[in-house]
């Protein structure tokens, strides 16, 4: 079962569960700080924050941490040259389908008879890591499909720099219980201070 975003918060990371793991990826570095955190800083973070993904992609040990890194670099440039509605840099885009090309999938059949079920074999024999193939086909995805890319959206708070598919028109805030809550507890104060 995939992790919660209470789950991905109790470890330490502000945001996750989003509907796209490479969301949750982007998410793990806050830009808007200074100097900027990143939060897979250190093995022991990356590592926790892929078991919180785990249910979620195939392969089952983590990449490296530099591999992570380059990978969530391309993803947020590509997502942010959308978002500010400029045309990114082609390298980045042949970095991307690089990355999804490193591990070709092919249908499998697993089971027989009323226990058949249709599945993906994850090819790693190219050198690549199933997992980031498969969020950078996710990204891919996303990015070439636009209207479910018109609902990727910033947080509107100024001073976050996660982005999320706003599945729900209303939704504005990273997460009700950060960005939102603390932009509720400002207009009442406004109020209440009035």
């Amino acid at each position: 079962m995939a992790a919660t975003l209470s789950e991905f918060q109790a470890a330490g990371f502000p945001m996750g569960a989003e509907p796209l793991v490479a969301l949750d990826l982007v998410d793990t570095q806050a830009l808007c700080l200074d100097p900027v955190q990143d939060l897979l800083a250190d093995e022991a973070a990356h590592a926790k924050w892929w078991a919180l993904q785990a249910d979620r992609l195939p392969g089952a040990t983590p990449p490296a941490m530099s591999a992570t890194r380059r990978l969530r670099a391309v993803l947020r440039e590509l997502f942010d040259a959308h978002l500010t509605e400029r045309t990114p840099d082609p390298a980045l885009i042949a970095d991307l389908n690089a990355v999804a090309a490193a591990v070709p999938t092919s249908p499998r059949l697993d089971g027989w008879g009323a226990e058949a079920r249709a599945g993906v074999r994850w090819h790693d024999d190219y050198n690549g890591h199933p997992a980031l193939a498969a969020i950078a086909g996710e990204a891919i995805r996303l990015l070439a499909d636009q209207k479910r890319l018109d609902v990727l959206r910033a947080c509107a708070n100024q001073a976050c720099s996660m982005l999320f598919l706003a599945e729900n028109k209303r939704r504005v805030w990273c997460a009700a219980n950060v960005c939102g809550n603390r932009a509720r507890v400002a207009r009442h104060y406004e109020r209440t201070r009035a």
